[in-house]
């Protein structure tokens, strides 16, 4: 019996994504298998019927106490006041300028609200909060070495719940606790459908049953590559990877998702006004096509060129290979870079290392943010103006 995702027949570790390889895998996915030994099928399960995928390097906190969800309201961009038992959501801390310090997935379940976080920023995260508690009645708790994450993704994901005896809530980010401890929580992605997926936070010391226990139920074992992929072509970005230092909540589509525009008294909270009402993001995350063929993949960061030997004009975040889309990447780009992109010259990915190979991309017409016209306030100025 698999005591282990790495246990798994055929299981792959990652590889170093600044070497001369052709994972997609990156240092911080190093704990988790990368893949099965077919990373194209683990894809094409997670679209067809279901894969388990092994995430259990993420950071997991918990926040208790009766002011937990009113002391987080003040502190996250999302709107957590009144969220139920049950519910869940996304959210992010901000700096005092708006840039993305942490992005969390929340459920709310008996008195607990949880957060998953990407791997290594459980600590950072958990110390930020700590620090603001002041004399609220909360308790923050980093338990990463308790708990640990599976995610399950397809169509069928609710035949493997219901087989594996665990309770399949549904809505965006609905939650339900487990038996023995623990939570379920619907995701909105990265599965074919809006409710194709669900992330459930087990003990850690329980990793390698739970693991079998899906399995049993039907789930293929997928690597986190696999899950990378359909991730990217789902234009849903990853703190640390699709980010850098400046990034702002609008240029990473995480408005609405992760911010409420309606809510204030949160850090940050001035730069997500200004832009909503007065102007438009400098930068926007888009899809990129690259021509690589076997060719190593280029790490996140490498600069995004307007033509060959031209000026960066954006950077590259993660890179995979996809089973339909080919090699695709999701970039921060200029905004003229991505306006003009359509019809226009290729863009020219470069990367600094000499054992990659540099080649023309070109910008997925299907993943530009739509025009959404003038912004509110700079109308209205308009008009008093006028």
């Amino acid at each position: 019996m698999t005591t282990s995702p790495f246990d798994e027949p055929g299981a792959v570790a990652p590889v170093d994504a600044d070497a001369a390889t052709t994972t997609a895998a990156t240092n911080a996915d190093a704990a988790v298998p990368a893949h099965y030994g077919d990373p194209f099928g683990e894809q094409r399960a997670m679209t067809r019927r279901a894969g388990v995928v092994d995430r259990s390097h993420r950071g997991v906190l918990r926040v208790t106490g009766p002011e937990r969800l009113s002391w987080l309201h003040l502190l996250l961009s999302q709107q957590v006041a009144d969220l139920p038992d049950g519910g869940g959501t996304e959210a992010l801390v901000l700096d005092a300028q708006g840039r993305v310090e942490h992005h969390a997935v929340l459920a709310h379940v008996d008195d607990t609200v949880w957060l998953d976080v990407e791997p290594g920023r459980a600590a950072a995260l958990a110390d930020y909060l700590d620090r603001m508690r002041f004399w609220s009645q909360v308790e923050v708790a980093d338990e990463t070495e308790a708990w640990a994450l599976l995610s399950v993704v397809g169509p069928a994901v609710d035949e493997v719940l219901t087989s594996a005896g665990v309770p399949a809530p549904h809505g965006d980010h609905a939650a339900a606790a487990l038996p023995g401890g623990g939570v379920v929580r619907r995701m909105p992605w990265p599965g074919p459908d809006a409710e194709a997926a669900v992330d459930v936070v087990v003990p850690r010391a329980e990793v390698g049953s739970w693991w079998s226990r899906l399995r049993g139920a039907g789930a293929r074992a997928a690597g986190h590559d696999a899950y990378e992929a359909l991730r990217v072509a789902a234009l849903r970005p990853r703190l640390g990877t699709d980010t850098d230092e400046r990034a702002i909540p609008h240029e990473m589509g995480w408005i609405g998702a992760a911010v409420h525009l309606h809510k204030g008294c949160y850090r940050g909270q001035e730069t997500v006004s200004r832009v909503a009402n007065l102007g438009r993001p400098p930068r926007q995350l888009v899809l990129l096509h690259l021509q690589s063929g076997d060719d190593p993949l280029p790490p996140p960061g490498t600069p995004v060129l307007g033509e060959e030997g031209g000026r960066a004009v954006g950077r590259l975040g993660s890179v995979v290979r996809h089973h339909e889309l080919g090699t695709v990447a999701l970039a921060l780009l200029k905004r003229s870079a991505v306006t003009s992109a359509p019809g226009g010259a290729p863009l020219w990915v470069a990367p600094e290392s000499e054992d990659l190979v540099a080649g023309p991309a070109a910008v997925d017409p299907d993943s530009i943010p739509p025009d959404t016209g003038e912004p509110p306030g700079r109308a209205a100025m308009r008009r008093l103006r006028g």
